[in-house]
């Protein structure tokens, strides 16, 4: 199978941190690469939706939910059977893990489009919806349900982040607008996707170079987690993906999201409410092994396994 040239941009930037060269994005440009390739998502998943059947989707909605608290739990129990973890540090690493990576997520939507290999119209509302279950279940395992917590700066946190904000606002503007109407913004969202993400992942290479050195400190156990625990991720996706009746296309973007682990809306919402635990111990395994194992090798390992194994094409898109 052929190496998308998209990756080849995350080898460069990867290569380029690991020797140290003077090329990192201004912090600016790499804000609007974000919100670019947020909006992106959103947009494409929304005009797909327009006119679809909601009251089919919405309760696979909530499923893919659930699945962000069964993955959370499972790397939770994984993660507590280390002595050397504090309760604190395996919660929030467990909430990033339950929650997804938009990166991640956008390179198997560049894999598929290469491919030719459709997907679900409404993928993109499962990024949305498994960015807030594993988050809320970090804070619990730590915090418990007390008021003392502060509910209203968590939720505040959560559903008002820019990732959530930015994908579902994408959403109603694609199923609101249709494709007609956003004909217009197409260069820029839609037909510059792909030179957006090359960016994006540049920047993503050189980032994971920095934590590359954290390694070291964090230990074998951890290191080890943050590269197998995305292939359970990614069985209990496909699994929820079978019981969905996704097409193949579909139970390869939620098994991606199963074995992603978040870099954005997890580590803000978990320094603000779980301020004991380490952020350089997720940021260092989602970032520094996880992303680069699922960019890398994840998700053409999935696709191949899923294409032998998957039981053909689910119920529709």
């Amino acid at each position: 199978m052929e190496l998308d040239p998209v990756i080849l941009f995350f080898l460069l930037g990867l290569g380029a941190g690991l020797m140290r060269a003077e090329m990192r994005l201004p912090a600016a440009v790499y804000e609007l690469l974000t919100v670019i390739l947020l909006l992106s998502i959103g947009l494409k998943g929304g005009v797909e939706l327009a006119g679809a059947d909601l009251a089919r989707i919405l309760p696979k909605l909530g499923v893919v939910a659930a699945m962000g608290i069964v993955v959370g739990l499972m790397g939770f129990a994984i993660l507590r059977l280390s002595p050397r973890l504090p309760r604190a540090d395996a919660a929030a690493i467990a909430a990033h893990y339950g929650s997804v990576s938009v990166g991640t997520y956008a390179v198997a939507i560049a894999f598929l489009d290469t491919l030719g290999v459709d997907y679900e119209a409404y993928a993109a509302a499962f990024v949305v919806v498994l960015e807030v279950p594993a988050i809320l279940l970090g804070i619990v395992l730590v915090r418990g349900l007390r008021p003392s917590v502060g509910w209203a700066s968590v939720m505040h946190e959560v559903f008002l982040g820019k990732g959530v904000v930015l994908l579902l606002g994408g959403l109603l503007i694609g199923v609101l607008m249709g494709p007609e109407r956003l004909e217009p913004f197409e260069p820029l969202f839609f037909d510059a996707f792909k030179g957006v993400l090359a960016l994006f992942l540049l920047e993503m290479g050189l980032v994971a170079a920095t934590q590359a050195g954290a390694l070291r400190r964090h230990g074998v156990f951890l290191i080890g987690f943050a590269l197998l625990f995305p292939l359970l991720g990614a069985i209990v996706g496909a699994v929820f993906a079978w019981g969905l009746d996704l097409t193949l296309g579909g139970a390869l973007l939620l098994s991606v999201l199963g074995a992603s682990a978040s870099y954005i809306a997890a580590p803000a919402a978990m320094r603000l409410s779980v301020p004991e635990a380490n952020p350089g111990l997720s940021l260092t395994a989602s970032l520094a092994v996880t992303f680069p194992f699922n960019v890398l090798v994840g998700i053409p390992l999935y696709y191949g396994v899923l294409s032998v194994v998957y039981p053909g094409v689910g119920g529709g898109a």
